[in-house]
């Protein structure tokens, strides 16, 4: 057991250092449509958090618990935070000064 421990901890390092090397290498111009492009991943990861929580051994202690439902609630808001940076990236394009067509009527 304890050596299982050791290699999730050192998955969890490892993928800690790689995920900062990826992330620091992308210009800002990328980073904000990459982060709304990989919201449908983060919502796989949520989804399998529920399932989890959902599979759980009736023995499973309640520290086990805790921490899966602390990180199913980091996820939520990771996904809910991803969408709306992309709702205020993309309401930088949108003409501010375009009257809309209901005020002003359409012509036929």
């Amino acid at each position: 057991m304890y050596d299982q421990l050791l290699a999730n901890v050192a998955i969890l390092v490892l993928s800690g250092f790689v995920g900062f090397a990826v992330i620091s290498k992308v210009p800002n111009t990328l980073h904000t449509p990459l982060m709304s492009g990989t919201n449908a991943i983060h919502g796989i990861v949520v989804l399998g958090a529920l399932i989890v929580l959902g599979h759980l051994p009736g023995d499973a202690g309640w520290g086990v618990r805790i921490i899966a439902l602390v990180a199913l609630i980091f996820g939520t808001l990771n996904v809910i935070g991803g969408f709306l940076v992309t709702d205020r990236m993309l309401s930088m394009f949108k003409d501010k000064h375009r009257i809309p067509k209901h005020v002003v009527g359409e012509k036929k």
